[in-house]
């Protein structure tokens, strides 16, 4: 990690010390352009040091759903170790382990393209639901339009896809005896120590790193760009919709141990209860570039919802003055990332990390 992302981290942790004295709450999430004091007084929104206030309240809410981020001072070595290496054509693929934490190493497929010179733009390539994990960004699944791992690789960018807990080769992980209120805020440590290990990584340029994903990866995507700003690029595939639009507020798939039982246990499965929503957590990626994959018949997340979404997140992108970084396609399709999409997606990412692509 850079002397700059350390004294980030530490000035984030201090700002969040110091607003967790002033736990305001926001019942209208979609309402962006508003901030309030410790006496819960609303006052707008007029510039970006403004919105800090905004999104640093945005932070807080959300670690009262998903658990704190843990302290990430005096972190472990990763101690990366190649397991098994397959050499295609255009990449080499790696089945590595490394250390996340004390007692826990994550496993995942690091992708290396041939013929590096120089340092190049990653991704970190995060796997929908399935026991496959990370195989099946690796197009080794049943279904088609998953395989955004190996298209990426085959692009020339390096890529990281990492196991989600419970799942792959990470499948023993049991959420009932580690340190974490969700495996929601499980998945972002891992995935923010994921770019640690690109980091260390010669060819890997650290200011040019994207993350994508779809379903479980799609929202696992906007999660760790939210609590990590060395994410320089967001692409989310069916991963999102306010939580009033999510199966008509029912609540209850976002609740298991994988995600955030405390939406049940503290917030009585109430999207008027629940301290944070898609609103926020979207508006809290601007200025950085971030294209949503949003079908139009996806019954998982409804597409009215994005769209109603949408207007009010621009407004916070139009205060940076980067309106056009917000993209969003809305494919006539179910839960999917079809092909015609993920290409949009890919030249996003090329556009936004200035990469150049190995293939058209």
């Amino acid at each position: 990690m850079s002397g700059y992302h350390r004294v980030l981290f530490v000035f984030i942790g201090f700002m969040a010390a110091t607003l967790a004295a002033v736990q305001v709450e926001y019942t209208d999430h979609s309402r962006l352009l508003v901030f309030k004091d410790a006496s819960g007084r609303e006052h707008p929104v007029r510039d970006i040091k403004d919105w800090r206030i905004r999104r640093q309240h945005i932070i807080l809410g959300t670690e009262q759903a998903m658990g704190p981020l843990p302290d990430r001072t005096g972190l472990p070595p990763l101690e990366a170790s190649i397991l098994e290496e397959l050499d295609g054509p255009d990449y080499t693929r790696k089945l590595i382990r490394f250390t996340v934490e004390p007692g826990d190493q994550l496993p995942a497929h690091l992708y290396i393209p041939k013929g590096i010179r120089s340092p190049r733009a990653a991704i970190l390539a995060l796997h929908p639901t399935s026991p496959l994990g990370k195989d099946i960004v690796a197009g080794l699944g049943p279904r088609p339009n998953r395989n955004y791992a190996v298209e990426l690789a085959e692009r020339g960018y390096v890529v990281l896809a990492p196991d989600y807990p419970s799942f792959g080769d990470y499948s023993h992980y049991d959420f009932s005896s580690d340190r974490y209120e969700s495996g929601t805020m499980k998945g972002i440590f891992n995935h923010m120590r994921c770019l640690d290990f690109l980091e260390t990584q010669d060819y890997v340029d650290p200011e040019r790193v994207g993350v994508i994903g779809h379903s479980l990866g799609g929202h696992n995507a906007i999660f760790v760009a939210v609590f990590d700003e060395r994410f320089k690029a967001v692409v989310s595939s069916c991963g999102w919709t306010p939580f009033h639009d999510y199966y008509g507020g029912d609540l209850r798939g976002w609740t298991s141990d994988r995600y955030m039982p405390l939406i049940r246990d503290k917030f009585q499965l109430d999207p008027d209860k629940v301290p944070f929503d898609f609103y926020e957590l979207i508006a809290a990626l601007a200025p950085r570039p971030f294209f949503s994959n949003s079908p139009i018949n996806d019954h998982n997340f409804d597409v009215g919802g994005v769209k109603k979404a949408i207007p009010e997140i621009r407004k916070v992108y139009s205060l940076f003055g980067v309106a056009d970084h917000l993209q969003v396609r809305y494919p006539e399709a179910e839960h999917d990332f079809p092909s015609e999409v993920r290409a949009e997606a890919y030249g996003f990412l090329d556009q936004h990390l200035n990469h150049s692509p190995t293939v058209p």
